[in-house]
């Protein structure tokens, strides 16, 4: 053969085998980059999340606060109750970003902290109704049963960042 041909021939798998490698470590590279993408997608939905459920816990907490005294101002008790309301639907709105996005363990932790949140709510619109109505002891009891379904819901939540941090660790979570 002669030396010509054979240094063209040479080139030619050189670069065939330059141009294989430049494919496989592209593909990589676009999938290293879009797993990366992903993950800061779920993560920025997860923070959205987690903040409007804060906003809202402690506008719940100024609502049972505001249920204590043995006469509460009803007019305070109902603007606080506005503004958590209100509050509530932003963490509805951040959920299904996060239903949305999330992998299944992270949507089915979010669901539980949507039941346990519901619970704590019925509760404290009971005491609230219970207030007006001038049934204290009701209404105490009531927000005896607030204080236990906001220890399940602390759990939930817990329990939900736990759930997306692990989903965030793993490669392109």
């Amino acid at each position: 053969m002669d030396a010509g041909l054979t240094a063209l021939l040479g080139a030619a798998v050189g670069s065939a085998a330059t141009l294989g490698a430049a494919i496989v470590s592209g593909r990589a590279q676009t999938r290293s980059q879009h797993a990366q993408w992903a993950r800061q997608h779920r993560r920025d939905a997860y923070v959205r999340y987690l903040g409007a459920l804060h906003d809202r816990d402690i506008a719940m907490d100024a609502v049972i606060a505001s249920l204590r005294p043995d006469e509460p101002d009803h007019d305070a008790v109902e603007a606080l109750t506005d503004r958590f309301v209100s509050l509530a639907r932003e963490v509805h709105r951040a959920c299904e970003i996060v239903l949305l996005e999330g992998p299944a363990a992270v949507t089915d932790a979010a669901e539980h902290v949507t039941r346990a949140s519901g619970a704590l709510s019925h509760v404290v619109q009971r005491a609230a109704a219970y207030a007006r109505a001038g049934d204290t002891v009701r209404k105490t009891e009531e927000l005896a049963r607030a204080a236990e379904r906001e220890r399940a819901l602390y759990r939930t939540v817990k329990d939900f960042r736990l759930t997306a941090r692990r989903t965030l660790d793993r490669v392109g979570g």
